[in-house]
């Protein structure tokens, strides 16, 4: 009987006889019914890249000594416990047993400057996204656990009438991938398939899609019960909060008494806020119901774009002025604004993980099979020569990964035990179950074993 029931239950796709929505509800389904099966779909990453520099004082937790490069003479590893987290990382204090902040690993073999572009995925030296010497780590990902969509790459720009770039991610040699800037040519690209006519291409076929999603997904309901039909519903509800009008998350706009934006739809609004929050939320639908399993968000990245003000912030400055501003002692300014914009993404990421939190899947949820990832394109400074590049890794990796809650130091540029960025991506690889030791470009600088293998302190 067991044999029988979990036959029915893995052709039940089979028999559901979908609408328009099926482009979209398919992959949800057909993940339901391999869970169903007791096998679990691949682990699902985002990356998120910030442009202009992320100086590595803003991710030491309180209490936890910070040490300039020339001091760091050996590996540590210390538990964040109790600590207070930095001002750019406390929208994720939810999350600090999965939190994993790694210091030291370098990028030489990068570009440097105001942005690594492609480099910065790729670890290799892109020529400001001229020379796209391999697939980026998201590209990899996306081609070996494809979706709908292999990748969802969305972003935003200081050139507000620009509406796709390629900047960031690449699918191969000279291949890049699209970033899509205006959250409302993202929005038809993935859901757009279910809309008729003129309304493919608008942002209004919202209330089409959810007419189509709300009857097939009774329909599937019907053929389910238990987790399943829970995970329907939430995703369901994902759905619903795309089309909720003016929904913001930057509350902090009730207390700077300064600024009266007007209060637009966040899918159709120029300012950067607005746009990351909806390009969050599509991203987090998207990986919610299968269309992609690797999302990449870029925020600002690459010197083109990187000129982005955060006026919904309440910072009037845009980033390479702030950039600039960091490193004069005089400007305790733009430390702030940097943390207060740096704290905006966490505050995405947040929002993101409570959401993928909510849908069972296996003896967890989703959340536990998610690896998320974020760095800068400028690694450590402004004008960067990328010898350290902080990062932050989110997630246990399906439980290949250590528990987080944990400040892990390298030692310094080519000191023993030294470690590159090219061993990051080497772990998610691993993490992935498609190992690699060698992703990414050698710096000819330092000795070749320091760029292989992944990270082992990372993993179980």
């Amino acid at each position: 009987m067991m044999h029988k029931h979990s036959i029915n239950r893995r052709n039940f796709l089979g028999k559901l006889s979908l609408g328009a929505s099926a482009p979209i509800l398919g992959p949800m389904l057909t993940q339901i019914a391999q869970a169903a099966e007791g096998d679990l779909p691949p682990l699902r990453f985002l990356f998120v890249v910030e442009g202009n520099s992320l100086p590595p004082k803003q991710l030491v937790p309180e209490g936890i000594t910070y040490r300039e490069r020339k001091d760091r003479l050996k590996f540590t590893d210390t538990p964040i416990g109790a600590s207070k987290l930095p001002r750019s990382l406390a929208p994720i204090e939810a999350y600090r047993d999965r939190l994993n902040i790694i210091q030291g690993l370098s990028g030489r073999m990068c570009s440097g400057g105001h942005s690594s572009n492609h480099g910065t995925l790729g670890a290799y030296h892109a020529n400001f996204g001229r020379q796209i010497r391999a697939a980026t780590i998201d590209g990899v990902l996306g081609a070996a656990f494809p979706g709908i969509f292999p990748n969802l790459i969305l972003g935003i720009s200081s050139r507000i009438t620009t509406p796709i770039d390629f900047n960031i991610s690449a699918s191969g040699p000279g291949r890049s991938l699209a970033t899509i800037y205006d959250p409302r040519i993202a929005y038809s690209r993935l859901f757009g398939s279910v809309a008729e006519g003129e309304a493919r291409n608008e942002f209004v076929a919202r209330q089409n899609i959810l007419d189509h999603l709300r009857g097939d997904i009774k329909k599937a309901q019907k053929e389910l019960g238990g987790l399943e039909k829970e995970k329907l519903e939430l995703y369901l509800q994902s759905f619903e909060n795309l089309r909720t009008r003016s929904k913001r998350l930057v509350e902090v706009r009730n207390e700077i008494k300064t600024i009266a934006p007007k209060i637009d739809d966040k899918f159709s609004s120029k300012e950067p806020t607005d746009q990351l929050d909806a390009h969050f939320e599509m991203a987090t639908t998207s990986l919610i119901g299968g269309l992609t399993n690797c999302a990449t968000i870029a925020s600002g990245v690459g010197f083109t774009n990187m000129n982005v003000t955060f006026k919904g912030l309440g910072v009037n400055r845009h980033k390479h002025i702030i950039g600039h501003a960091l490193y004069n002692k005089g400007d305790q300014t733009a430390w702030e604004e940097s943390e207060k914009i740096r704290a905006f993404h966490f505050g995405l990421i947040a929002r993101t993980m409570d959401e993928l939190a909510k849908v069972p899947e296996g003896n967890g949820s989703m959340l536990d099979r998610t690896v998320i990832v974020y760095l800068s394109d400028g690694a450590e400074t402004h004008h960067s020569r990328c010898f350290e590049w902080p990062m932050v890794v989110l997630g246990n990796g399906g439980g290949r990964f250590k528990p987080g809650g944990r400040y892990r130091e390298y030692p310094d540029y080519g000191i023993l035990g030294h470690r590159t960025m090219n061993t990051l991506f080497n772990s998610i690889l691993h993490s992935a179950d498609i190992p690699q030791d060698d992703f990414g470009s050698l710096d000819p600088n330092i000795e070749e074993a320091m760029h292989r293998g992944p990270l082992a302190e990372l993993f179980v």
